[in-house]
C-alpha cells in the first residue's frame, strides 16, 4: 500500500474527522445507507469544495481520498460496534445504538486500534495519523491491496478488450442485446444494449466505458451526451477512475437526458460481484488458545 502523501490538500479531513459525519449521515438516511448514499450526504454536510472532492487516493487506485478515508472511517465504526455490513452491502446503526449521535473520537480510534493489536495514541496523534496501513486495523474491504492490483491491469487493457469486458459485465448485470460499435473512442458511444425492468419494461441503453486514471471531467459527460440519438432512452457512463463534482452535477442536469454514472469502484465491486476474472480465497484466523487447551 502507499505511503502517507505529501500533496494532500489542505482542509482534506482525517479519517478521524469522518467518523461521527458518518454516524450523521446514516441517521439522516434513516438508519442505514449504501457507500454512495453515505459519501453523498457526508461531502453534502460538510460542504467540501471540489479540490478536496476530486482529488486522488493515488494513481494505483480508483478511490479518491475522501472515499478511502471514509473507508476507513465506517470500518472503525465496524469494530467499535456502532456499525454493521450487510451482505449487500449496505451499512446499518446496529439496533442498540439506533439513536446515537456522535461517538468519542479518541475512545473509538484507541479501541479498535487495541483490539487489532495496533498502536494507541502515543507520540503519534491518531486523529492527524493517517497512515492507516500501519496501525494494525485490517483494511477496509475497499482498501484491498488487490483492487489497485487490478485497477492498474484495467489500466494497461487494449482499448477494444477492456470494451469486452465492459460489455460482459452489463450482460450479468441483465443487459441484452449488448454490442460494442468498434469504434475508437471519440467521446461518442462505445455500445448498446437493452435492459428490462420487473420483467416488463425494457429501455435501449447506449453506453460508454473510459479507461480513466483520475476524474472524468464534465466536458467528457456533455460530449457523451452529445452522441446520444433520440432513439436512446438510457445513457451510462463506465470509467476506470471516478467522476469529478461537476461531472456528476452535469450528468444530473434537469431537462436533459440523464446519465447514470458506474466509476471505478461501482466497476471492482461488479467484477468481484460476479466472479469475473477474480477467484474468492478463504482466509482462517488461528485460535491458538484451543490448540494450548488440548
Amino acid at each position: 500500500m502507499a505511503g502517507k502523501r505529501k500533496d494532500i490538500p489542505k482542509g482534506m479531513p482525517n479519517y478521524s474527522d469522518l467518523i461521527n459525519p458518518t454516524i450523521e449521515a446514516l441517521q439522516a438516511l434513516g438508519g442505514s445507507a449504501t457507500i454512495n448514499e453515505i459519501y453523498s450526504e457526508v461531502i453534502n454536510n460538510l460542504q467540501l469544495p471540489e479540490k478536496i472532492i476530486d482529488f486522488q487516493h493515488s494513481d494505483k487506485s480508483s478511490q479518491t481520498e475522501i472515499q478511502y478515508r471514509l473507508a476507513w472511517a465506517r470500518t472503525y465504526l465496524k469494530i467499535y460496534g456502532i456499525i454493521e455490513k450487510t451482505q449487500r452491502g449496505v451499512w446499518a446503526i446496529l439496533p442498540e445504538h439506533k439513536d446515537i449521535l456522535f461517538v468519542d473520537i479518541d475512545d473509538c480510534v484507541n479501541t479498535v486500534r487495541s483490539l487489532s493489536g495496533g498502536k494507541k495514541n502515543s507520540l503519534n496523534d491518531p486523529k492527524k495519523d493517517n497512515n492507516l496501513e500501519d496501525d494494525g486495523v485490517e483494511p477496509p474491504d475497499e482498501n484491498k491491496p488487490w483492487r489497485e492490483r487490478l485497477h492498474s491491469i484495467l489500466l494497461s487493457m487494449n482499448p477494444f478488450a477492456f470494451e469486452r469486458l465492459t460489455q460482459r459485465v452489463l450482460r450479468e448485470s441483465g443487459f441484452y442485446e449488448v454490442e460494442v460499435t468498434k469504434k475508437t473512442g471519440d467521446g461518442g458511444i462505445d455500445g448498446y444494449g437493452r435492459v428490462k425492468i420487473n420483467g416488463m419494461f425494457s429501455f435501449k441503453v447506449a453506453f460508454q466505458c473510459k479507461r480513466y486514471n483520475g476524474s472524468v471531467p464534465s466536458s467528457d459527460i456533455r460530449d457523451f451526451r452529445g452522441s446520444l440519438t433520440t432513439d436512446i432512452e438510457k445513457a451510462l457512463f463506465i470509467t476506470t477512475g471516478t467522476f469529478s463534482k461537476p461531472a456528476q452535477d452535469e450528468a444530473m442536469t434537469p431537462g436533459k437526458i440523464q446519465i447514470d454514472l458506474i466509476d471505478g469502484e461501482d466497476l471492482l465491486n461488479k467484477l468481484a460481484e460476479y466472479k469475473i476474472g477474480l477467484t474468492p480465497v478463504i482466509e482462517y484466523e488461528i485460535d491458538e488458545k484451543f490448540f494450548t487447551q488440548l
